[in-house]
């Protein structure tokens, strides 16, 4: 069995991790929690823009001074990983990814979610590790989330017949949103969708790791394969009764439902609802999950489910929103633009949250 050298750029606050907020989650530390309990890694480098934060990361990971730094560039030529977990803004993510990419030593990259700010930019990073051979996920670790897991495999099961409509009801499409959407696309066959038509709403203002997402917004897209897709975000705002519902031929099956006992249920037409309370443990647990799943696919050789070729096809649809509501029209697939609409409707006055 290989051993894995492991290497982390953006530890983040040790304060965020007792109160996580827009500014910060340090989630480096989950995802350090996940390779430590892997046989086959090793953590033997961190970078943070704050030395003392990577001090006190490198600290609680066991992490030697010699191995701490300020400038990634410098980790990666002296450290030499095999894999890097990437935990920094939106804004910077595809730089540092590329950089990551373009050291001879690493094979795998694990970058926090949203993808980038930018659609040409999320694009960019997965084109350039596709080229360098090099693997690249991104924490949509909720794929791994015990209750989705089991209302995954009740649709593919056929608890509700084949699937025609998903439902989604996101506090935002692109922080949070990212989880259900990608999910979605995941339990409607890892497609891209062939459009989207969408709107949002944006008078006050609301930043998530340096990135505006809208107040409220709704949208419509159709998947390859026929089904479609429905997003309602804005908390109470949204009119889908649930977390995510799921609408087959024979049947629906809720995630999260109002006002139900159980978080998950499902009925067939005409009868009573079944409900399932799922063993959830600690919300970690997916993260050190999708930790785990990164690793085993490099060893083996499969396409992770949270690679980028799939987080693609999600983030396509989250921009793709945003521009028809900046066009104003439909918005048919490939999406072709390279910038990320909503700022760009923020930085232009179109939108004003103030």
């Amino acid at each position: 069995m290989p051993t894995y050298d492991i290497a982390f750029v953006g530890t983040g606050d040790q304060a965020d991790l007792k109160n996580p907020n827009p500014e910060g989650f340090a989630m480096n530390y989950y995802h350090a929690e996940g390779y430590e309990k892997l046989d086959d890694c090793e953590l033997v480098a961190c970078a943070d823009l704050q030395r003392e934060r990577a001090a006190a990361f490198a600290s609680r990971f066991d992490i030697d001074d010699g191995d701490v730094f300020e400038d990634y560039e410098r980790m990666l030529a002296e450290a030499e990983p095999d894999i890097v977990s990437i935990s920094v803004w939106p804004e910077d993510h595809a730089d540092v990814v590329l950089d990551c990419a373009r050291a001879d030593s690493v094979d795998a990259i694990h970058c926090e979610k949203p993808m980038d700010l930018t659609w040409g930019n999320s694009r960019r990073m997965a084109e350039g590790c596709r080229e360098a051979g090099v693997q690249l996920t991104f924490n949509h670790m909720r794929r791994f989330k015990p209750t989705w897991v089991e209302a995954r495999e009740r649709i593919e099961d056929g608890a509700v017949g084949g699937l025609e409509r998903v439902e989604l009801a996101p506090g935002n499409i692109y922080d949070g949103g990212t989880h259900m959407i990608d999910f979605a696309t995941g339990v409607a066959g890892d497609r891209p969708a062939e459009w989207v038509i969408g709107q949002v709403d944006y008078r006050e203002e609301n930043q998530w790791f340096g990135a505006h997402n809208e107040n409220q917004a709704h949208a419509h897209w159709r998947y390859e394969s026929g089904v479609d897709a429905v997003v309602s975000t804005g908390g109470d705002r949204s009119f889908v009764p649930a977390d995510m519902r799921f609408v087959g031929s024979e049947g629906i099956l809720e995630v999260g439902p109002e006002d139900a006992e159980g978080d998950l249920r499902w009925r067939a037409a005409g009868e009573e609802w079944n409900s399932e309370t799922v063993e959830e443990g600690a919300w970690t647990d997916p993260i050190h999950d999708a930790v785990a799943h990164v690793v085993d696919c490099l060893e083996s050789g499969e396409q992770p489910v949270i690679g980028a070729e799939n987080a693609l096809n999600s983030t396509e649809i989250i921009f793709g929103v945003w521009e028809s509501a900046r066009r104003r029209g439909r918005v048919e697939f490939p999406l072709g633009i390279d910038d990320n609409p909503l700022e760009a409707m923020v930085g232009s006055g179109d939108l004003d949250p103030q």
